[in-house]
């Protein structure tokens, strides 16, 4: 029984908002941490509150604010095989030899591959980069690719992938190349075969970064690589390559690969966005007109405008689209590349709200109040399965697994809640063998099933998340970082808020609540979306709600608007510059009747 004497009041007394929620606002103690901050650190106070909710200190605060490469950048060498790595790099570098790359489909993977394209480059040598089909070779190494790539190469380097590929990696041995591995997925240890496999995620990793996206992994493993022919006099007459100046890359899969915004990952996406606002990079640059960027990246751009035009590539195009765009030098090949990633990416929106409402009715019908909510369906789009899978996941708030079936055999894609690691689970139950083959990370997996295993594997699979505490949860609470009156909503103030960025994972943007306004203007626009004003005290604020039809905002706007009932709005607020005139916009997500 829940026990009432130990759950917070109701901010604003919303116990159910129009979404199902409970919001949930600051305690005592941090309104008083987050005053003691503000008053330290000469900040307004409720950015101190924001800060105070993160976890920071009044002594943190500067440091937190200004995240540099200097103060968070760890010994390279503290993971696990990552001089043997660097120094086999390095002896590749001063002999010249051949070089393969093999990358994932994903952003991560493009932006690991361009990283160490961009790397080698600098240094005068050139390598061959290779992104595997999503639909005929799957994900990671594969026993074909990998023994024709070991026998034309001296050094095979996996990004993104290969801590699971034992064999594909034996294979490329056996044709006479040296293998490393540059990941960060779950593995219980070294691959055998491999050279070196540096990720933080090792079970034997002593580094503590097992939030680094691969990307990432790959800048540790060039910085010690840098190190190493420093030390070795490779640069005495030339220029060591500036690793800053491909933070663009690191920054895009920190972000796309929706990696936790702590420690080093907030310096290289806060520096990152610096070298993305310098248009240096021309797919990079070519992107940011296709999708209609008028301003510098901001971090959310990157996962919701850049990332999923890249990522169409792997998932409805040629796989190495994205690869291909990151690395040119080529502002016409640049452009040509963004216009059919741009195209792509609406196949993928059309192709996804089809799956995704076939994958709703399924997971309805057989019930969604457990640990596991999923759907399979016969030729649904493998590319697709797992942007399906975290809708599911954010309307259920449950982990979410979907598969697309291909006759006797599936496979899938799932995403994960806070607290429940459903990389592992998958894992396990790929070593048990009622899975084919799976694994991932703590908040994603992927999955081949045979489909006469299908009801049992997710039966298994549910039993293992339940161990952990899933399905115990109804609607997410939705938690508030203080209230504002709409005429508080200003430029200046969504910039001082932003400086608590980048917002993502453990690190969320901050939400504000704005009590008792009226709503204004009620307008639709786009597909399902809607857009408004709040008024109240001082002036109005701008709002739009995405996806308003599905979440019910709509009907509720639209009844708020006819009867000129005050209401109270929840939501993030960011900057709108369209047409020129910047001004503060609230992004809604959730409305309650007081």
């Amino acid at each position: 029984m829940l026990d009432d004497s130990k759950t917070p009041p109701a901010f604003l007394g919303v116990a159910r908002s129009v979404t199902g929620r409970r919001w949930v606002g600051p305690d005592a103690y941090a309104e008083r941490l987050g005053l003691a901050i503000a008053q330290t650190a000469a900040l307004p106070e409720i950015v101190g509150r924001v800060l105070a909710l993160r976890g920071v200190g009044p002594e943190e605060a500067e440091g937190f604010l200004a995240p540099t490469l200097r103060a968070l950048m760890p010994d390279p060498s503290r993971l696990a095989d990552m001089d043997r790595a660097a120094e086999r790099l390095a002896l590749a570098v001063r002999r010249r030899e051949r070089i393969a790359l093999f990358g994932d489909y994903d952003v991560d993977g493009a932006a690991s591959v361009a990283l160490m394209l961009d790397w080698l480059g600098a240094l005068g040598l050139e390598a061959t980069p290779y992104i595997p089909d999503r639909i005929d070779e799957g994900y990671g190494p594969n026993l074909p690719a990998m023994t024709g790539l070991g026998a034309a190469h001296d050094l095979l380097i996996c990004l993104d992938c290969g801590s699971a590929a034992p064999e594909p990696i034996a294979a490329a041995c056996r044709a006479g190349a040296d293998v490393l591995v540059v990941d960060h997925h779950l593995t219980e240890g070294a691959v055998p075969g491999a050279l070196a496999v540096v990720n933080p995620n090792r079970a034997d990793c002593p580094s503590g970064q097992g939030h680094l996206c691969a990307a990432g992994v790959a800048f540790l493993l060039l910085a010690a690589t840098n190190r190493a022919l420093r030390g070795q006099g490779a640069f005495a007459g030339r220029p060591e390559p500036d690793l800053r100046a491909w933070l663009d890359l690191v920054a895009l899969a920190t972000i796309a690969d929706v990696t936790p915004l702590i420690g080093l990952n907030r310096a290289f996406v806060r520096q990152g966005l610096g070298v993305l606002a310098r248009r240096g990079r021309p797919g990079l640059a070519a992107l940011a007109d296709v999708a209609g960027l008028t301003a510098p990246p901001s971090a959310r751009d990157l996962g919701f405008a850049l990332g999923p035009r890249i990522n169409a590539g792997g998932r409805v195009g040629a796989a190495d689209l994205g690869t291909r765009l990151l690395a040119t030098r080529c502002p016409d090949e640049a452009a040509a590349l963004a216009a059919r990633l741009d195209g792509l990416n609406r196949e993928r929106r059309e192709i996804e709200a089809a799956v995704l409402a076939a994958a709703a009715e399924q997971a309805e019908a057989r019930g969604a109040d457990g640990p596991l909510v999923w759907a399979a369906g016969e030729g649904w789009h493998a590319g697709v399965v797992g942007i399906v899978a975290s809708r599911l996941k954010d309307r259920f708030n449950r982990p979410a697994v979907v598969i697309g079936l291909d006759g006797a055999e599936g496979k899938g894609s799932g995403r994960s809640v806070p607290g429940v690691d459903l990389g592992s689970a998958v894992a396990a139950l790929a070593a048990e063998g009622l899975l084919l083959k799976g694994g991932g990370h703590r908040m994603a997996a992927g999955l081949t099933v045979a489909a006469a295993r299908l009801e049992a594997a997710m039966d298994a699979l549910g039993g293992r998340l339940a161990a952990q505490g899933a399905g115990t949860a109804g609607p997410e609470d939705l938690a508030i970082d203080g209230a504002l009156a709409p005429g508080g909503a200003s430029v200046e103030l969504v910039a001082r808020l932003e400086a608590a960025g980048p917002f993502g994972p453990a690190n969320p943007a901050p939400r504000l609540a704005f009590a008792g306004v009226r709503v204004q203007g009620v307008k639709p626009v786009g597909t399902g979306h809607m857009r408004c004003r709040f008024a109240g005290p001082g002036g109005s604020v701008d709002a739009i709600a995405f996806r308003a039809e599905d979440s019910g905002l709509a009907a509720a706007l639209a009844d708020a608007g006819a009867s000129g009932q005050p209401v109270h709005a929840a939501g993030r607020l960011e900057i709108d510059d369209w047409g020129g005139r910047r001004r503060a916009k609230l992004r809604l997500e959730d409305l309650a009747i007081p």
